[in-house]
This record gives structure tokens, sequence and C-alpha cells, in this order.
């Protein structure tokens, strides 16, 4: 998958990311735990292993064109039957202006690095003259973490496309049905953590990306339409096809960015559901694959099942 193609939720330039990153296929000759074919849903319930009632996991798109959004029934039920919707990260952080003031401050690199440091003249002026084109001047961004970059790089994901209602969140979507019903909101991880993450990946090839990003724009917007169509049809298995190993950059930072977040969510999600039936939203690249969310709670003795149903 090409590096535009990695959706990072972005909220006044502050970022809840989930990478759909590919997974490591199941180690042969061992039981397989992760979610088959025949079981494609993107609402699973969740019970056993001493729960009083089912909590519930959904896969979500981060964000999605306003024409192609749905939640089923069958979601909105299972959001109506919890008693806490939790997310990535708690999203009630992101709507708050001093937890925005102080994450926006993470997204700068450090000891006044810049993109043109980073980056050869032509590429340089290759991203340049990209962002005059979606109309953010590059020159108020020079100090912005590339993988940050790599997210206003995206046409579809500017603040215009958010701001005009063009671009949906699910999260968001969730979040307001959750706080209607008076729900308690909580997240798998802070977002600090998350803007850690990005600490982790050298800024040279963090711009790198950047670049690639741009130059397989086209290609990547194919691609990202099969994903959306895959998804409507809540077509889990096939959406893990998709992704898998066709990762080239970032592949190295997968145990980073996928793999460790997935194992340290299980206990988290374990406590929560203890104490209360939870409905759990998280990126739909989290849930396939034998290192996936569904795969690890079923290794913890959970029982994992398919909700199937038809988009409306």
């Amino acid at each position: 998958m090409k590096m535009n193609k990695i959706r990072i939720s972005l909220f006044l330039f502050l970022t809840a990311t989930t990478f759909l990153f590919a997974q490591n296929a199941a180690v042969v000759n061992k039981q397989s735990f992760a979610p088959t074919a025949e079981e494609n849903a993107l609402l699973w319930e969740i019970s056993g292993n001493n729960l009083n009632a089912p909590s519930y996991l959904f896969g979500t798109i981060h964000m999605i064109g306003k024409e192609d959004f749905f939640l089923t029934k069958g979601t909105k039920e299972a959001i109506e039957k919890t008693q806490e919707v939790t997310f990535e990260i708690n999203m009630e952080d992101m709507t708050d202006l001093t937890s925005q003031f102080s994450l926006l401050m993470e997204a700068f690199m450090a000891d006044g690095m810049t993109l043109k440091d980073l980056l050869d003249t032509a590429d340089y002026h290759l991203v340049q003259a990209h962002f005059n084109k979606i109309g953010l001047p590059l020159f108020l961004f020079e100090r912005m973490k590339p993988m940050f970059l790599t997210v206003l790089a995206d046409l579809d994901m500017s603040p215009e496309a958010m701001s005009s209602g063009e671009i949906v969140s699910y999260e968001m979507k969730i979040m307001n049905i959750a706080k209607s019903e008076n729900k308690e909101i909580g997240g798998l991880e802070t977002a600090e953590y998350q803007m850690s993450m990005f600490d982790s990946i050298p800024y040279k090839a963090q711009a790198e990306m950047l670049v690639e990003s741009i130059k397989s724009s086209a290609n990547g917007d194919e691609e990202f339409e099969k994903m959306v169509e895959l998804y409507k049809k809540q077509d889990l298995h096939g959406l893990y096809e998709m992704i898998e190993g066709e990762d080239e950059g970032i592949s190295q930072y997968e145990e980073l960015l996928l793999v460790n977040r997935n194992k340290n969510w299980i206990p988290v999600m374990a406590r929560m559901m203890k104490k209360q039936p939870t409905f759990f939203a998280v990126g739909a690249g989290h849930l396939g694959g034998e290192k996936g969310v569904i795969a690890l709670l079923r290794k913890e003795g959970y029982s994992v099942k398919p909700v199937k149903e038809i988009a409306p």
C-alpha cells in the first residue's frame, strides 16, 4: 500500500493515529485464532471469560466520504447495550482546547529542524508545489514532523474537506451517539503516547515517506477507493488481504505502530469489559490477522463472534 494511504484521523492538526499496516501471516502448524473469510464483519461480540454481559468491537475507517458513511442497525444497538464507548484515544480529549494546544506543540520537530533540511532541492520543490496546489502554503508547516505533513498532503483530508462535511469521522459520529445516550467515553491509549511513536521514526525516513506519498497519489486514490468498497461490504478479510504485505517504507516500523499497540490494548480491554459492557471502536486494520485484536482476545479465552448484517 502506498504511503499516501496512511490514514490518520485529523482534528485541528492533532492526530489519533491508526495505520492500516500488513500483519504477519499465521505461523504454520499452529492453531489459528484470526478471523476467517467466512466470518466477515465489522462488528464483533465479545463474551466469555466470566464477563457479566457482552462487549462489542467495531472496526472503523477513521475518515470516509459522506456518501460512503454508514452505521448498521446492529451497530447502533450494540452501542445502546453498553455503558462505555472506548476509542483508540479518548475522543473528548480531542475537543479540549488545552489538550489540543499541548499536543500541537508535539507536532513540531526538535532542534529547529525544517523539512528543507531533510530533502534535496528537487524533492522539496515537489512537496512545496503540492502544498501550494491544495491551498496550504508550505512555509506555515516547515517545522512540522513529516508524518503529519503526509496527512495534510492528502487533498481529501484537508481542513477544508473536514469543515465542509464532505469527509466524515466514524469516531466523531460514534462519540456523538454515545454522548446523546449519556455513555462514558474512554480510550485504550493516550494521545501523548500516539504522538510519541512518531519520534521513534527518524525525521529523514518520515520525509521520504512524505515524498513517496505525493508521487504515488494517483495510484493511491484508486487503492483507497477499493478499500472503501471493501469496507462498505464489511469485508474484513478482503481488507486484510488487500493490505497484507503491500507497505514498503513503513514496514520496518510495523511492530511499533501496530503489533505492540494491539498487545497493549488487550489488558486494558479486559479491565474495562470486566467492569461494565463496553463498545470498542478502533481502526479496522487492527482487527485481522494472527496479531490482530480479534485473535489476541481469542487467545486470552474470550469468545469473539461476528455480528453480520447488511448495511443500509
